[in-house]
């Protein structure tokens, strides 16, 4: 068994928000670049070369790719030969979390609050944190600031098991149509379908983290992830919502198994800044 003192990762973390709120991963701006060379709109041409004028300009001036510099999501691999030292695991996250909102001068967006709004933690903590055990003895940490214009279009239906994969593509077909440009497309849909209400949301955010327009395992899951793209393109809502071919440059499902009577299904929003780096100790 191997021992890591929680403070080791305080630094790795800080750097890990800083650079995600700079640097655009390389698919996602590779797929941002593909959209434009198959739009069809002139206007929303335009708009992917704006988009991605701004993601290359954030990277070479260090500067954030968005405005809203997000909640940060962590999830954690935890080893279970792994032992953890040196004080409060969380704690070391939060701490992490403050000196890189800090240290890179990125927006603190955290109410303390929910209902009477105040005060602002003033660095950017609580983190959101889960935490999964894993086999080995490493530390896996991977990090995702989630903005709130596109986490605020998310949803969580309970559907019948009768509606099957056509409910699933209707509904979150009738809510991309709802959130129209607010969640800045071109989007990236993360779906969850199965476990339980808490599970399919967790499954959904999840998704989001698996690289951009890598097909599910499962040939059933693939065709409903490649299904879906299809469906919301041809809503015409197109970059930022002012029409044209691209509405989503990707869709990640994931599924587990569920109760016989359940169909869960959760739609986490992702916008085109889809932020995420990883940090292995």
């Amino acid at each position: 068994m191997r021992e890591l003192d929680v403070n080791s990762l305080i630094g790795p973390l800080a750097a890990a928000c800083i650079r995600a709120n700079r640097e655009l991963p390389a698919e996602v701006e590779a797929a941002l670049r593909y959209a434009r060379e198959h739009e069809s709109d002139k206007l929303a041409r335009q708009v992917l070369d704006t988009l991605i004028a701004n993601a290359q300009l954030a990277r070479d001036s260090s500067l954030p790719i968005c405005q809203d510099t997000g909640v940060v999501v962590v999830f954690a691999d935890v080893g279970q030969d792994l032992h953890l030292v040196g004080g409060d695991f969380y704690e070391a996250i939060n701490e992490g979390v403050r000196q890189g909102y800090r240290e890179g001068f990125l927006r603190k967006s955290v109410v303390a609050a929910p209902l009477s709004r105040a005060p602002n933690t003033g660095d950017n903590t609580p983190a959101i944190v889960h935490v999964r055990l894993v086999p080995g003895e490493r530390l896996r940490l991977h990090v995702a600031p989630k903005g709130a214009g596109s986490e605020n279009m998310s949803a969580l239906w309970m559907l019948t098991p009768a509606g099957g994969a056509a409910g699933v593509i209707e509904a979150v077909l009738a809510r991309i149509r709802e959130a129209g440009g607010q969640p800045c497309p071109p989007l990236v849909l993360g779906i969850g379908i199965g476990g339980t209400f808490e599970k399919a949301a967790l499954l959904a955010k999840e998704a989001l983290l698996r690289p951009l327009g890598e097909a599910s395992e499962q040939p059933e899951v693939a065709k409903l992830e490649a299904e879906i793209l299809e469906t919301v393109n041809a809503t015409g809502i197109g970059p930022m919502g002012l029409g044209g071919d691209t509405t989503a440059l990707a869709v990640h499902i994931l599924t587990y198994p569920c109760h016989i009577a359940s169909l869960p299904v959760a739609l986490n929003v992702q916008c085109h800044v889809a932020r995420h780096t990883t940090v292995e100790l």
